[in-house]
């Protein structure tokens, strides 16, 4: 099952995808929808009205989630090009709302920085409330994945020791395009970015070193997760950044951030404007 939030003239409505269309699944987004205890039966036997939409019209498929937790360095690949270990734990940091997009929404450059990085990732959607979560209560807390780019200010990020400011501009991370549940994504999905049909990350989602159940339980151990929470988990290798010599978005360009079984994001970039 896919299902999406999308934007009308009357607000924000959950949707369930299907082959030419969606099925209205009523009022609010999927977060709130996420909510229900028997949000899966809900979406599963509605029968509402079909939409016609515009891809424009998808919103970010969690627009307000509580949380958005984001690890670094979860790929082989990506570890292997930043020069770094393997890690022991997971490594985190945060995104907040604020700088979610849609997944057809354009990305505005911000003017503060020349150094602006793509990193394709995985999402694992929180459907119910969790605490110390062992592997099997991991697991039955995953409402399903989607996609985020983590799109990152690579010398804001590298400003501190802490990468906080470098990863949560506003209005810079794609998300969506669906939430698909667990049953539709292969284990060894294939995970890839293009920039104007070149490719420039290319791997599977079996290259993680802490899988998604290995992150709810994680990070369950630390703080409860709740219906609609987020966890980004980590970018393949092939960022700009890693590059000799380095490359960053300079504006005209199209991100396509693809996994197979959930879909794509189409970000076209631009310069922002002189202010």
């Amino acid at each position: 099952m896919k299902l999406a939030t999308v934007r009308t003239d009357n607000g924000l409505r959950t949707v369930r995808v299907e082959d030419g269309g969606y099925v209205d699944l009523g009022p609010g987004d999927l977060g709130g929808f996420l909510a229900h205890a028997d949000w899966q039966s809900r979406a599963a036997d509605a029968q509402g009205p079909r939409l016609s939409l515009d891809r424009s019209q998808l919103a970010p498929v969690i627009p307000q989630p509580g949380k958005i937790v984001c690890v670094g360095l979860n790929y082989r690949t990506h570890i292997t090009e930043m020069g770094r270990d393997l890690p022991e734990f997971p490594t985190l940091f945060a995104k907040y709302p604020e700088a979610l997009i849609g997944p057809n929404d354009p990305l505005t450059l911000p003017e503060e920085s020349d150094a602006v990085d793509w990193e394709a990732e995985l999402v694992v959607v929180v459907g119910q409330r969790v605490r110390r979560a062992d592997r099997a209560a991991a697991e039955a807390a995953i409402a399903g994945y989607t996609i985020l780019n983590d799109v990152t200010l690579r010398d804001w990020q590298f400003r501190t020791r802490e990468w906080l400011q470098g990863k949560t501009w506003e209005a810079t991370t794609p998300l969506g395009p669906y939430l698909v549940t667990p049953d539709e994504l292969a284990p060894d999905a294939e995970i890839s970015c293009t920039i104007d049909d070149e490719v420039v990350q290319k791997s599977n989602i079996g290259d993680l070193l802490f899988d998604a159940a290995d992150l709810v339980s994680y990070i369950s151990t630390i703080l409860t997760l709740n219906p609609g929470d987020l966890i980004a988990t980590g970018t393949t290798g092939g960022v700009g950044h890693a590059r000799k010599p380095p490359r960053y978005l300079q504006g005209g360009e199209t991100v396509v951030t693809r996994i197979d079984g959930i879909g794509e994001l189409v970000t076209p970039v631009r310069r922002s404007e002189p202010s």
